[in-house]
């Protein structure tokens, strides 16, 4: 479902100490770090800017092998002073089965541990939440977008939309938006990269970077971006090499 997913800090150090701490106890090991940037797999950490403001208000759900584990992620973060968003227990209103902890990080988004019967493989991200201003808008975006990456509508509710792809998925919600964030979705060529850039700019969606190589990241990373009506920044890449 996701190829990796990134939000901007307010304060680098205080968010890698959170997130080493908290991922910690699900087994997710921090892959790398520089000076304005932390990776856990397929989920990391940059830097604000003038124009690149600090992500709040999102919910990222990261799997939880046990539910002793996702007891002891909401431990670790709750005993080192973090603030509870929601205590270890069944949820049954998401799945019969679903057990989930919940702790505002530093700048106030909601990390979950989750465990249940569907998780998502491959991946320490199971889904998100995100707030959008306008959710028809949103919608129209995201089945755009999905056309691309492979994945479906799931739900679709007067209040949340939720996409789901071969596992995990993320929700839409209506309500005062989510400050921007950048998530990837991965494609299986560099053709899908292109078609993907090419339907949305033509749709009339913001560009944020035409396809191409960014050997910054790695040789063969071959993506493309686009804003989607809330700001947010919407890749598509292929890992070709």
């Amino acid at each position: 479902m996701f190829d990796h997913v990134t939000i901007r800090v307010s304060d680098g150090a205080a968010s890698e100490a959170f997130y080493d701490l908290v991922l910690g106890t699900l087994g997710i090991e921090r892959t790398n770090w520089e000076d304005d940037f932390a990776e856990w797999n397929d989920f990391s950490l940059s830097g604000w800017s003038p124009g690149k403001p600090v992500t709040r208000k999102l919910h990222v759900a990261f799997v939880a092998p046990s539910r002793e584990a996702v007891d002891a992620f909401w431990r670790a973060g709750t005993g080192a002073g973090f603030e509870s968003d929601g205590e270890p227990g069944p949820r049954p209103e998401y799945r019969e089965d679903y057990y989930g902890s919940f702790v505002l990080d530093p700048d106030g988004n909601s990390a979950e541990a989750v465990h249940h019967g569907a998780m998502r493989e491959g991946g320490g991200i199971d889904h998100l939440w995100f707030r959008v201003r306008d959710l028809a808008a949103a919608m129209e975006f995201y089945e755009a977008v999905g056309r691309h990456a492979g994945y479906r509508l799931n739900h679709d509710s007067p209040e949340r939309a939720q996409f789901a792809g071969s596992s995990g998925s993320f929700s839409i919600v209506s309500g005062e938006r989510t400050d921007p964030f950048h998530m990837a979705f991965p494609a299986d060529d560099n053709a899908a990269v292109e078609a993907f850039h090419t339907d949305l700019v033509s749709l009339g969606y913001r560009d944020n970077g035409a396809p191409g190589e960014r050997r910054k990241y790695h040789e063969g990373y071959y993506g493309a971006f686009v804003f989607d009506p809330d700001g947010h920044n919407i890749e598509l890449v292929n890992h070709n090499r």
